[in-house]
């Protein structure tokens, strides 16, 4: 019985910290955003996608970490996946067939700043996931930093 007990109070404690969990996630995605902009103003566009490719300890952490992609789509800066740099990948779709490119590039035209939401591998479970991006356009690029779901 106390096992029982146990173990739906952990099982309850698990589920009330998952939006925490979450929150959490958000924050860091637009704590990394900030610190991105606040290191472009400081030091200029060029010295930002340096450091971001360089993968600087500042803009990657255990929970998320900084890209920056042209307005025109094409990824200037990515410090997990270097092989993206220089590619336009607009048109390939999420694991769902979403353009979320696309639509990041939209909204950051249109508002400045937002969230997309998508399907994507995620490169440590390597299972598709559910992901959210944050991002805020400075000047003719944006700056982007996403968060993993879960399934």
């Amino acid at each position: 019985m106390k096992n029982t007990i146990l173990s739906v109070l952990l099982a309850a404690t698990a589920l009330t910290s998952l939006p925490a969990l979450a929150a959490d996630a958000s924050a860091a995605a637009v704590a990394m955003v900030d610190k991105g902009a606040s290191y472009l103003q400081k030091n200029g566009k060029d010295a930002l996608i340096k450091e971001v490719n360089n993968k600087n300890p500042e803009f990657v952490n255990e929970n998320t970490y900084l890209t920056v992609r042209a307005m025109d789509g094409t990824q200037l800066a990515h410090p997990t996946n270097p092989k993206l740099v220089g590619k336009n990948m607009v048109v390939l779709p999420d694991a769902d067939g979403k353009l979320f490119r696309k639509e990041i590039i939209e909204t950051a035209k249109a508002k400045g700043k937002g969230w997309v939401d998508y399907r994507y591998n995620n490169p440590t479970t390597g299972e598709i996931e559910k992901k959210s991006t944050y991002f805020v356009k400075q000047g003719d690029i944006i700056l982007e930093a996403g968060i993993y779901k879960g399934k």
